[in-house]
């Protein structure tokens, strides 16, 4: 009876969640017949599961937009995506930064290349939402034209393979100094730190974590392509971040590929004397101590221009204003307690519920 009175109020608002079917998350990339989301990769799975439907927690979970179906795009796969119906080509936003500069060039109609080799142009109207993995930064803007809507909270800490017993808890000095190719070896053994590509949320979020370290030479692929994420890129003895969710959710089986078990890595803590998780796969448990610090706890976010959640602005969207509103049984951004709830599939990806509902501004300009 729960869920059919949730159902009720979802299809009411325009969001529906589904109680039949056999559906498990997928990742397949389908031409929105309403709404796309572009950016993250550390968001991309969860939201896969509630746009394209998961039976993960018991009853089939799905969020649509007056029946009709969403478009989430991952962060990674074929160099070009095709968001719309009979909308253009155009390079794959991979991470936050791109995912949230699509967005804006879908606002203003700037041409957008994306992927490298990938000829820029104009993409007006093909992307609603960006996944972001972090917040605004420097382009917060109590008048800003874009809105950070609080999704769920991760925490940050990193792979490793290799190493002894005190790679395991490494702390911000230690890491900054690791980034900085000051040190060198950590327990008599060589340390090679990487990183994400560049736009990463994860990435940007570590490093400023760790005090914004001045790259050493020893960094080898600072500029680079590196997928976030995915522990099998490591080699002996590297270590790069990972998004504390992100693990979980591969471990636990949530996701379609996992990436950490098989590849001999390890999670790190940079939170003394705090693991990321308890428990052990397919069980693991988000430590909410972990997810709770001030440095490496963080909430995520999926960004929409502010002018289509505002009722009466000439812009107005009901459909993306619901989509996006956490009052909203069943909405993308909302945090139920129910297992049958997008807060209950968010949780089984190494999700807890988000610090604050309170939305920011960011962008003055587009």
């Amino acid at each position: 009876m729960k869920l059919k009175k949730l159902a009720a109020m979802g299809a009411a608002c325009g969001i529906a969640i589904a109680g039949f079917g056999v559906a498990s998350a997928a990742s397949a990339e389908p031409v929105s017949n309403s709404y796309a989301l572009v950016g993250s990769d550390t968001l991309q799975d969860s939201v896969n599961a509630i746009t394209n439907g998961t039976t993960l927690t018991g009853s089939l979970v799905r969020v649509t937009s007056s029946n009709k179906t969403l478009g989430n795009f991952d962060a990674f796969g074929a160099t070009a995506i095709q968001t719309k119906q009979g909308g253009p080509f155009f390079g794959r936003p991979a991470g936050s930064g791109a995912g949230v500069t699509a967005l804006r060039a879908s606002i203003t109609g700037a041409a957008y290349s994306g992927n490298a080799g990938v000829p820029a142009r104009p993409i007006t109207g093909q992307v609603d939402i960006a996944r972001s993995s972090s917040g605004p930064g420097s382009n917060a803007n109590a008048n800003g034209l874009l809105a950070y809507v609080p999704f769920a909270r991760d925490a940050v800490g990193f792979a490793y393979k290799g190493g002894d017993s005190s790679w395991a808890m490494l702390s911000a000095a230690q890491l900054k100094s690791i980034y900085e190719c000051t040190t060198t070896s950590v327990g008599g053994v060589t340390v090679k730190p990487r990183l994400p590509q560049s736009g990463s949320g994860t990435r940007n979020f570590f490093l400023g974590a760790i005090g914004n370290p001045t790259l050493g030479s020893c960094v080898t692929d600072a500029n680079g392509t590196t997928p976030e994420n995915d522990a099998s890129v490591l080699g002996a003895n590297d270590l790069i971040p990972f998004s504390a969710a992100s693990w979980i959710a591969q471990a636990n089986g949530a996701t379609g590929v996992n990436t950490t078990l098989n590849s001999g890595a390890s999670f790190g803590s940079p939170v003394g004397g705090e693991p990321a998780f308890t428990g052990t796969a397919p069980n693991l448990v988000p430590n909410t101590d972990f997810y709770k610090d001030a440095t490496f706890g963080r909430d995520t976010y999926l960004v929409v221009e502010y002018a289509r959640i505002v009722p009466g602005d000439a812009k107005y969207d009901a459909g993306l204003a619901n989509l996006v509103n956490p009052s909203v049984a069943n909405s993308l951004t909302s945090f139920g307690a129910l297992p049958v709830s997008v807060g209950g599939v968010k949780k089984k990806f190494g999700f807890l519920a988000p610090s604050t509902t309170t939305i920011q501004r960011a962008f003055a300009t587009l």
